[in-house]
């Protein structure tokens, strides 16, 4: 298989760069993502991202870290920082670009590690997949995580996008939950293996965590229906 974004990413690092990513999903059109926009600095990072930093601390453990930006910044803060990646590509940029410590492994075949901090951004509930997998997740987070440590973690509900604009009421789909999305990507007119990403609304996550024996607290909320959450173990 592909490694469709490890690619993208290679070929930014090594100057490359003449075209982005593209993606698309089962209730959006084609999309660029912006290869530049993943090698950004702190200043060009989002709100939510921003503060999750900030509000990082220990030993960092950084899920899909993709070109490392997130964990180059922490590192140069002083903080033990790993960062994880199902992209072979992109753990050899984050190697390439100097992070220490960084492998490519996904985030359910770590063990035997604990974390101050776990750091899931850029959307990162996508990476339970739908609800149905969430348990799953959340439990093996909790080996991952010390005593009082804390996960931080963002997303978008999707709500808006069903919104009917006539009379304000909401056209949500009956055969699944709102935000759980089948995504696609290509680059250079080569098209990845489809993968699905969730979305939650901050209710659901809650009531999710709680039943799994965490805590959430909503951090802070950017502009467009998007969120930071701290998930601690009760």
């Amino acid at each position: 298989m592909r490694d469709i974004m490890g690619e993208a990413l290679l070929d930014y690092y090594h100057g490359r760069y003449t075209e982005d990513l593209i993606t698309w999903t089962n209730i959006t059109e084609d999309d660029e993502m912006s290869l530049p926009y993943m090698f950004r600095n702190f200043e060009e990072m989002e709100f939510v991202e921003q503060l999750a930093l900030k509000t990082a601390k220990g030993k960092v453990l950084d899920v899909g870290c993709g070109a490392g930006s997130h964990a180059l910044y922490l590192q140069e803060k002083d903080l033990e920082v790993k960062g994880i990646d199902v992209s072979k590509g992109a753990i050899e940029v984050c190697k390439l670009r100097g992070l220490k410590k960084a492998e490519n492994i996904g985030l359910l075949a770590l063990k035997e590690e604990k974390f101050d901090t776990i750091l899931i951004l850029m959307n990162g509930t996508g990476i339970f997949r739908n609800l149905k997998e969430m348990p799953k997740y959340l439990q093996h987070l909790k080996t991952l995580l010390k005593e009082d440590g804390q996960i931080l973690i963002d997303s978008t509900d999707l709500i808006y996008m069903y919104e009917n604009q006539e009379d304000g009421s909401y056209a949500i789909p009956v055969e699944r939950y709102y935000g759980e999305v089948r995504f696609w990507m290509s680059y250079k007119g080569v098209e990845g293996k489809p993968f699905d990403w969730l979305y939650i609304d901050e209710t659901i996550f809650g009531d999710y965590c709680d039943e799994n024996g965490l805590n959430l607290e909503v951090l802070g909320r950017g502009d467009h229906f998007d969120y930071l959450a701290k998930i601690t173990k009760k």
